[in-house]
């Protein structure tokens, strides 16, 4: 399994790059999760948008959601796509209220609102606790603790497996996502402080926390906000998660997999 940084900035876009975006390839097959502020012009560097086999929303505030406007218009109006995108809709995995909330984002007024609803490029499909099979992903969403309809993802093949918290604060849910996982895939907004809103989002202390409960393999942070130092986040995983953790990175890949632990030296190193 291969993930692709396409965004990671925290609640909007920041100097460095978009909003959350991600990209999951494994056998041949991709899977966008999340297409924030900007994570459209991304992926088209590292994926054809009709290359998709499926979209996975975890929530729908802009900064997850805001690109999916400009894929409709890519998969609407492209003089020259591959397929016939009405025989070939994009399955989309999302809230209850995807169809509706992205249809109103996406129309100019209130005829056209009445006269679309996306799905004749799109095949909408809310998310519950059935897993969804897209080629060799089992995926598993779970409601997180974050305002409004929010999940969590596990995104599992036969030989790795990637946990993503969506945004959110602790939860049950959260550590059963994460449970064993190669990669945890965790936002970590803010710095931790006794003041943070609770419900919402989590700091580099609770990241870390909940890798070290989990027993992953390598933490990832991402969703780190324009306004937080990332370094403070990265030193307080690091704090409480004693394997391998970095910070995110626009256009960055990560092989999906457990690290090997090697002893290296003869002389007590």
């Amino acid at each position: 399994m291969l993930l692709t940084i396409l965004g990671c900035s925290g609640s909007l876009p920041g100097p460095q790059g978009p909003a959350s975006g991600y990209l999951v390839e494994a056998d041949g097959r991709r899977i966008a999760l999340e297409l924030g502020n900007g994570a459209l012009a991304s992926l088209q560097a590292h994926c054809d948008p009709f290359g998709l086999d499926a979209l996975l929303f975890s929530h729908l505030h802009p900064d997850h959601c805001a690109d999916f406007t400009t894929l409709a218009v890519t998969r609407r109006y492209h003089t020259h796509p591959p397929h016939d995108t009405t025989e070939n809709r994009l399955p989309v995995h999302g809230p209850s209220e995807t169809p509706r909330r992205l249809a109103r984002a996406y129309a100019e007024n209130a005829e056209e609102l009445g006269a679309t609803d996306l799905s004749d490029v799109f095949e909408f499909h809310p998310l519950t606790a059935d897993p969804i099979r897209v080629g060799p992903f089992e995926i598993t969403a779970a409601r997180v603790d974050h305002p409004g309809e929010s999940y969590g993802f596990r995104i599992a093949t036969a030989n790795a497996s990637l946990a993503f918290t969506g945004d959110s604060g602790p939860c049950d849910a959260l550590l059963t996502l994460a449970r064993g996982a190669d990669v945890l895939l965790s936002e970590a907004t803010w710095t931790h402080s006794a003041d943070r809103p609770p419900g919402t989002h989590l700091s580099g202390v609770q990241a870390g926390e909940l890798a070290a409960a989990a027993g992953v393999g390598r933490l990832l942070l991402t969703h780190v906000a324009p306004w937080t130092d990332p370094e403070a986040v990265l030193a307080e995983a690091r704090s409480r998660f004693e394997g391998p953790v970095e910070l995110a990175r626009q256009g960055a890949k990560h092989a999906v997999d457990r690290p090997v632990l090697r002893v290296t030296g003869g002389h007590g190193n």
